[in-house]
């Protein structure tokens, strides 16, 4: 596999273009990280030894994060995972005070309204995995083979946009790094630019 490129430009409100950053390389370990879930739940990333994991940054206030779950895409994405026996971890790394951030009673309040179901929706108020993980949009996916190293990290597709249509439409990269996980392969690409809402850490 290749390392991991320079991407993501972060901008106020979205993020697409190029610029250096210290980030998970991929082919090498991910980032062992610990947080709590929406129900008060210490997760760790052990703890899904020997199964694919899925982290999808997210921001329920952003637009292109709407697009992604107000169309569909998301919970259907995160259902295909599921059934191909991957884990799928949503992380917020909201600060307090800023857009998308969430308690825990808000964030099983927005899974309801959303339909969405992920294993564990993960807060990170103090942006400490999406530092780790330099996580740079909302929505910004990786994926993780059940060896525990990373085998992709970008965008969730090639649609860069925050129309429903969109969100339906073009290339899942999510879905085609599963694919390959499961086959043994290095997905292509490996490494894409996300795009969305900068990730609102504090300060």
């Amino acid at each position: 596999m290749n390392p991991l490129l320079p991407f993501a430009l972060i901008a106020s409100g979205f993020a697409m273009s190029s610029v250096a950053s210290a980030a998970p390389v991929v082919g090498q370990p991910a980032p062992a990280f610990t947080a709590l879930d929406a129900n008060g739940k210490p997760v760790s990333l052990t703890d899904f030894k020997g199964k694919t994991v899925v982290l999808e940054w997210t921001n329920p206030g952003c637009p292109f994060v709407r697009g992604h779950y107000d169309s569909g895409n998301m919970q259907a994405t995160q259902a295909k995972a599921k059934a191909e026996g991957a884990v799928w971890l949503t992380i917020n790394s909201g600060a307090p005070g800023k857009q998308g951030h969430m308690t825990g009673t808000q964030a099983r309040a927005q899974l309801a309204t959303d339909k969405s179901a992920p294993a564990h929706y993960l807060l990170d108020p103090r942006g400490t995995v999406g530092t780790l993980y330099a996580a740079k949009t909302t929505p910004h996916i990786y994926v993780i083979t059940p060896e525990g190293r990373l085998a992709y990290n970008g965008a969730i597709n090639d649609r860069p946009t925050a129309e429903k249509d969109d969100a339906l439409a073009g290339t899942n990269y999510a879905l085609a790094a599963l694919t390959a996980v499961k086959a043994g392969k290095a997905p292509s690409p490996a490494v894409t630019k996300p795009y969305g809402c900068s990730v609102k850490y504090p300060g």
